[in-house]
């Protein structure tokens, strides 16, 4: 189990990769964020980007999915406040491989409760040229260890 001792600033992780396959996609985009350029091949295809974009709901949920596999689920955490903007920095095409990457912003000890720390991470995606598509910051509350 990971503690708040255990995260230091500038701490890093690869979360893997995974290939957006077109039914995923587009199934999650009709469900979720129905917007014609996720869905609509034939509008998508008029559009700047020459066919149907991935919705940057999926690219989040997705990185945060790994965030969580490899990071949380393993980590005493007690909870989070939320996050600090999701950014869509550039459009994500179906069938492209994008790979999740998270980083620790800044740990503190908490001043009023001394049982935890505070834990800042960038969660976010890159496409094969390793250009960012996609990034958000939270903030997770985290136990300290037993004594």
């Amino acid at each position: 189990m990971n503690y708040f001792e255990h995260f230091k600033l500038g701490d890093q992780w690869e979360l893997g990769s995974w290939q957006v396959s077109a039914e995923e996609a587009i199934n999650f985009a009709k469900e979720y964020d129905p917007q014609p350029i996720h869905t609509d091949p034939e509008m998508a295809a008029k559009s700047p980007f020459g066919a149907i974009i991935v919705s940057g709901w999926f690219t989040t949920l997705k990185t945060g999915r790994r965030f969580i596999d490899h990071i949380m689920k393993d980590t005493a955490g007690l909870a989070s406040p939320g996050m600090e903007g999701v950014n869509w920095l550039r459009p994500v095409m179906l069938n492209e491989e994008i790979s999740g990457f998270a980083r620790v912003l800044d740990v503190k000890a908490s001043k009023s409760k001394p049982d935890r720390g505070k834990v800042w991470f960038e969660m976010y995606a890159e496409n094969k040229k390793g250009q960012k598509v996609m990034s958000t910051k939270g903030l997770f509350f985290i136990a300290k260890q037993p004594k």
